[in-house]
C-alpha cells in the first residue's frame, strides 16, 4: 500500500470545475489510476503536480489541503480515523523490525543507505524512512530492496526474524524511536498546537541571526506568533523560522518566515533547515552531487555543505513562506 502523503479536497475542486478524473490525469501526464489514489491522499505529490493542479482548477494551493477551519467536519474526522487505522496497520506489520533488521544486515555488508536506496530504484529519503521504520513496504519494494542487499526476498525475511528472535534489533528499534522523537518534536519546543481552537491557528517562531550567517534557534524562547499556514493545520510538530540571514541568496527579503515540516521527506530542490547542532541551524538548497550523495548549497559566498546519511534526521523540510 502506497504511503499517505496529505488529505487533500482535490476531487471537491475537480467536481465544482466539471472536470473530470481522466481530463486531470491527462493534464498531469499520469494513469487515471494515479490520479484516484492521488485524490484519496495515497499516493504521492510533488510540489509541481500540485501547483499544476491547482492552476488547472482555478483554486488557491492551499486549499487543496484539507484543514479545520475550511473543510467539512466528517472530512477531517474521516481522516484523522484514516491515520489511527494505518498506525495501527504499522505496528501490526512490524515496520520498525523490518527496519532494523535491515539496518543491521546493511552494516554487516558495508553498505550505505545511497547505495542500497540506488540498487533498489528508491530515493535516499525514501529508504531511509523504511529503515527508521516509519514507512510501509508494498511487495515490489520489498523484492527490490532484497535484491539490493543481495538476498533472497525469503531468505532476508528469515534472517531478520532469525535477529529479531536473538534480540539483535531491539537496541536499533529503540535508537530509530529516540531519532524519530527528536524528529516529530524539534529540540524540545512545546507545540503551539492546543485543544484550543484560538491558539491552533498561530504558530511559534524562533530564531536569531548568529555567526557566518547561520540561524541561532532556542525553542524555549520564542520571537513571536504568526497565522499558522493551513497546510500546517494539523502538523503540531511544525514551527516557523525567522530568515535573519543571508545565506541563502537575494531570493527571499530578510523579513522572510521559514515554515517548517520536521516530518516531511527532504528532496533534492527543497530548501531546508539543517541542525549542526542542538541550537545552530544553516539553511540551505539541497542538491546532488555527481555519485547521488545529498548536500547543502549556500550563498553570499558560495559555500557547498556535506550532509552525512547519518545527518538525515537533522534536516527540516521549509514547506512554506511568508514574504
Amino acid at each position: 500500500m502506497e504511503e499517505i502523503i496529505f488529505p487533500n479536497q482535490i476531487r471537491m475542486y475537480r467536481r465544482l470545475r466539471g472536470r473530470s478524473m481522466q481530463e486531470l490525469a491527462d493534464h498531469l501526464g499520469v494513469s487515471l489510476s494515479a490520479i484516484s489514489k492521488i485524490e484519496k491522499g495515497y499516493r504521492r505529490v510533488d510540489q509541481e503536480q500540485l501547483v499544476r493542479v491547482a492552476e488547472y482548477l482555478d483554486c488557491p494551493l492551499q486549499d487543496l489541503f484539507v484543514n479545520e477551519q475550511n473543510s467539512q467536519q466528517e472530512v477531517v474526522q474521516s481522516w484523522r480515523r484514516e491515520q489511527e487505522r494505518r498506525n495501527k496497520i504499522n505496528e501490526k506489520s512490524g515496520l520498525k523490525t523490518l527496519g532494523a533488521g535491515l539496518r543491521q544486515i546493511r552494516n554487516e555488508k558495508n553498505l550505505t543507505l545511497i547505495e542500497v536506496a540506488e540498487s533498489a530504484d528508491m530515493t535516499l529519503s525514501v529508504y531511509h524512512r523504511i529503515e527508521m521504520g516509519q514507512r510501509e513496504v508494498s511487495d515490489k519494494e520489498y523484492k527490490n530492496i532484497a535484491r539490493a542487499i543481495g538476498m533472497d526476498p525469503d531468505d532476508l525475511r528469515k534472517t531478520i526474524k532469525e535477529l529479531d528472535d536473538k534480540g539483535m534489533l531491539e537496541e536499533i528499534i529503540q535508537r530509530n524511536d529516540a531519532k524519530y522523537k527528536l524528529l516529530s518534536t524539534p529540540r524540545g519546543a512545546i507545540s503551539a498546537f492546543t485543544t484550543n481552537v484560538q491558539d491552533s491557528t498561530k504558530i511559534s517562531v524562533y530564531g536569531i541571526a548568529d555567526k557566518d550567517g547561520d540561524i541561532y534557534v532556542e525553542f524555549s524562547n520564542e520571537t513571536k506568533k504568526v497565522q499558522r499556514p493551513s497546510i500546517l493545520y494539523s502538523k503540531k510538530e511544525a514551527y516557523a523560522l525567522n530568515l535573519c540571514t543571508r545565506r541563502l541568496g537575494s531570493l527571499l527579503p530578510t523579513r522572510s518566515i521559514l515554515f517548517v515540516d520536521p516530518q516531511d521527506v527532504v528532496s533534492i530542490g527543497d530548501i531546508a533547515v539543517y541542525y549542526t547542532s542542538e541550537h545552530t541551524a544553516k539553511l540551505v538548497s539541497i542538491r546532488e552531487d555527481e555519485n547521488g550523495a545529498l548536500y547543502g548549497m549556500r550563498w553570499n559566498p558560495d559555500e557547498k555543505i556535506d550532509i552525512k546519511n547519518d545527518d538525515l534526521n537533522n534536516l527540516h523540510k521549509v514547506v512554506a513562506i511568508y514574504l
